[in-house]
């Protein structure tokens, strides 16, 4: 399959605004999920701006696609791309994680559902249960919709995950696409050094799953990847996306410690946003 130069230099342009989104959202002063934000930041723009079904004017229609972010951490990102994609103004983006805001450090299903939000996560290694809750009742009322979830790869570790991938095979869920967000890094290091995955492709496999290896910064090839899935018709599919953490701004690449969740001085902020905004062709 290929795909028009055109759509695939679209689809950057978004993935370029959304970091821009993300850092009017984390603001000055206040700490924010920067580097997970940025290294999921290309499958984001690809799910809410070509793959994934979805309307901001009906945002209940029951054939939607549905999108649970496991790593519920960096919702600011998510935040950025249903306001995007006009499920709310992007003025309101500066209120993220003030009193009394729907826009809250984690997604939050009862105050900001109406916005986009299928689930209240964050508490890492729930978010894949209730994908494939969500997939199976797709599959229970005949709906043709899939359920996508991202998740860490530290978030790997969590034993419901794995609970939660054998049952996906059990019900032969191939409506259900989990993507590994595999930057190798967590908030205190490497995740190897933490808690030693490897290797996680196969583990995926010996638990059933179609598994599709990717570079997730390379929009054709994650594209390519959900496309796929598609086809597969018994299994479940898991894209495993090798990112880097913090991509996109160069101070906040491979820098675990000083960007996982940090602040921004006034200085950290203006030179972000510029950055961001000399991007060639950004939105």
């Amino acid at each position: 399959m290929t795909f028009d130069k055109k759509l695939l230099q679209e689809l950057e342009n978004q993935a370029a605004e959304l970091r821009k989104n993300v850092i009017v959202s984390i603001g000055v002063d206040y700490p924010g999920h920067l580097g997970g934000s940025f290294s999921a930041a290309d499958i984001m723009a690809a799910l809410y701006f070509h793959k994934m079904k979805h309307d901001p004017k009906n945002r209940y229609m029951p054939d939607r696609d549905r999108l649970v972010l496991s790593k519920g951490h960096i919702a600011i990102l998510q935040y950025a791309a249903l306001a995007q994609a006009g499920y709310f103004p992007k003025e309101d983006l500066k209120k993220t994680k003030t009193l009394g805001s729907i826009l809250q450090g984690h997604p939050d299903l009862v105050k900001s559902g109406h916005l986009g939000i299928e689930a209240g996560t964050g508490s890492l290694g729930q978010g894949l249960s209730i994908g494939v809750g969500m997939a199976l009742a797709l599959k229970m009322d005949n709906i043709d919709a899939k359920a996508y979830v991202i998740l860490g790869d530290g978030e790997l570790a969590e034993g419901q995950v794995w609970e939660a991938a054998m049952s996906a095979k059990v019900f032969a869920l191939n409506n259900l696409v989990a993507i590994i967000d595999k930057n190798d890094k967590q908030a205190q290091g490497k995740v190897a050094d933490r808690f030693n995955l490897h290797p996680i492709p196969e583990k995926w496999a010996a638990f059933g799953w179609n598994v599709i290896e990717i570079d997730g910064h390379n929009m054709e090839e994650i594209l390519k990847a959900f496309y796929a899935a598609d086809e597969i018709k018994d299994k479940p599919t898991v894209i495993i996306a090798s990112t880097v953490k913090g991509k996109g701004y160069e101070p906040a690449e491979n820098h675990p410690t000083g960007m996982h969740n940090a602040p921004f001085t006034k200085e950290q902020y203006d030179s972000a946003l510029a950055a961001l905004s000399s991007r060639e062709g950004a939105v």
